[in-house]
């Protein structure tokens, strides 16, 4: 199942978007256009869902046993009082007792036994006391036991018709569990996505490509891009480096099109002379949206080239990981087939200053959290420049700063997104 992009998927009205518009808009817009296949259970963990997955019987699929025990008939005990009963057969997980129970006999029964014909109660083997008479067993239940006790009725976990996994949803390993008692071996998923990324400009070099010479920088964004993009499942296909070169890159950008289903670009996204990513996006698809009111991220763009999706993030890395989590990831997920992801957001006290900030933009600032006297707060990273990796690696998530807000005050409550809502895991 492939879908197409429309040629109006996205809208731009000229102006600055804000957060939650470019949000909204990402999210009526963009719709699956991954195809299926179906994979072996132990494939499927990380994997998208492509379609429901319904119990074809229920789990547990007999009533069963929850201890080692004895079991009987509620109804021929006595709970004021308890009753004696003498032992006839045993049960045991996978070796069921065959026939029904008399109903004034006991049944030893084992953990994840089916329960004997006629018995609906289960005495734990510690509560009794056990004594032999001319050869045969008996055994004396104390009062107090509630009918039904310590037994697992058919379907406790999961009913028969019942929706295990829904389409959209990323598959986990307690998952892979759920389908594997029901007794699936396989499960359909939406293919992977194929995700190229491209990084641009003369003074971006790649590490071992020689001594660093003046007014070049190591290329920092398509490492953490492609980790970023395959730790949610895309297949990523570095295409290098581009020059500023018109001519270049367009060629490239066409040539990706053709092969990938997104292409995610960095750097020249701003309004330079040597920035010519815009302009040949222009020349060879459709631009929808440009300039953001956020910062990091102002010059990030979403465009297509056919039924390509085209994705500008900024140079500088602390705005591409910004933009990455922010729009690329769900954007991502729901091209997928996946659900949109909703990171959370936690209110906690600041524990810095920031006066004299100017309404009218949405923020991020990295957040580090601490332990204080009245409790977890958040303290910002006290550099603000976009280009310090040191305050990605430092920081434990983001500081969201609504469009409204003026100052923060210690003490003031603030919402935190820790990286863990957004797909980067525990350091």
């Amino acid at each position: 199942m492939t879908g197409k992009l429309l040629d109006d998927c996205f809208l731009h009205d000229g102006q600055r978007m804000r957060h939650g518009e470019a949000l909204t808009l990402l999210k009526a817009r963009v719709a699956p256009t991954a195809g299926e296949e179906r994979v072996a259970l132990a494939d499927g963990v990380g994997r998208i869902a492509s379609r429901d997955v319904a119990a074809p019987r229920p789990v547990p699929a007999h009533t069963n046993s929850a201890v080692d025990g004895y079991a009987f008939a509620g109804s021929a005990y006595d709970r004021s009082q308890g009753t004696t009963w003498r032992v006839e057969g045993r049960s045991a997980a996978g070796h069921p007792l065959a026939g029904a129970t008399e109903i004034a006999s006991a049944v030893r029964v084992f953990t994840g036994a089916v329960m004997p014909a006629g018995c609906d109660t289960v005495v734990m083997q510690e509560d009794v006391r056990l004594e032999t008479r001319d050869g045969a067993s008996f055994v004396t239940v104390p009062p107090g036991l509630k009918r039904g006790a310590n037994v697992r009725p058919a379907g406790e976990d999961v009913k028969a018709g019942e929706i295990v996994l829904k389409a959209g949803r990323i598959i986990r390993p307690q998952d892979l569990a759920q389908l594997a008692s029901i007794g699936a071996t396989e499960v359909a998923c939406y293919k992977p996505l194929s995700v190229a990324i491209v990084s641009t400009g003369d003074e971006v070099v790649r590490g071992g490509s020689g001594e660093l010479q003046l007014g070049q920088v190591y290329d920092a964004n398509a490492p953490m891009l492609r980790a970023l993009i395959e730790s949610w499942g895309a297949q990523v296909v570095d295409l290098g480096i581009l020059p500023d070169d018109p001519t270049v890159i367009k060629a490239a950008l066409a040539d990706a099109a053709r092969v990938h289903q997104v292409v995610i670009t960095s750097g020249g996204a701003s309004r330079g002379e040597e920035d010519h990513l815009v302009a040949a996006l222009d020349a060879l698809g459709k631009r929808h949206m440009w300039q953001l009111a956020v910062k990091p991220g102002r010059p990030m763009s979403f465009g297509q080239i056919g039924d390509c999706v085209t994705v500008g993030l900024p140079g500088n890395p602390v705005a591409v990981l910004v933009c990455a989590l922010l729009y690329v990831r769900p954007m991502l997920r729901r091209l997928a087939g996946g659900e949109w992801p909703e990171p959370r957001r936690y209110p906690l006290r600041a524990a810095f200053d920031f006066r004299g900030r100017k309404p009218g933009r949405r923020e991020f600032w990295r957040g580090i959290l601490v332990d204080t006297a009245d409790g977890l707060a958040v303290d910002k990273f006290r550099r603000d420049g976009s280009g310090l990796i040191s305050g990605l690696r430092l920081s434990d998530g983001l500081i969201d700063i609504p469009e409204e807000r003026g100052d923060v005050v210690a003490g003031d409550m603030v919402d935190f997104i820790p990286f863990t809502e957004m797909g980067i895991g525990l350091s």
